[in-house]
């Protein structure tokens, strides 16, 4: 599956971004979904990751109550607030291919297919 990534940009610390994944010439089925990020000179490291139904989620503990990630059959939303410096990173979106609709990898290496990444810039 082909992925796309959107939405990040600069915006003001406390601020709020939506950042969208787009699946191009087919849908998310089959897949479970996840989003990482990767700041200047640091390993990419995961964020948040949806199951294929969407009804699981998993995120890692630096973004638990401030990043929200949601789907529908085309599309996963990452919903941040209350932006921090620290969370200026390029961000990725990335599919996983799952046999069930409730599995979530939050394992780098299971996800094979990447978005081109997003730029997010939180200015203090």
């Amino acid at each position: 599956v082909q992925l796309q990534a959107s939405g990040g940009g600069l915006v003001q610390a406390g601020g709020s971004l939506r950042l969208s994944c787009a699946a191009s010439g087919r849908t998310f089925n089959g897949y479970a979904i996840a989003w990482f990020r990767q700041a200047p000179g640091k390993e990419r490291q995961f964020v948040a990751a949806v199951s294929w139904s969407g009804s699981g989620t998993y995120y890692a503990d630096s973004v638990k109550g401030r990043f929200t990630i949601s789907r529908d059959k085309n599309t996963v939303s990452l919903r941040i607030n209350i932006l921090k410096p620290e969370d200026t990173a390029v961000y990725y979106c990335a599919a996983a291919t799952v046999s069930t609709t409730f599995e979530i990898p939050w394992y780098i290496g299971d996800y094979d297919s990447w978005g081109q990444g997003t730029q997010v810039t939180v200015s203090s």
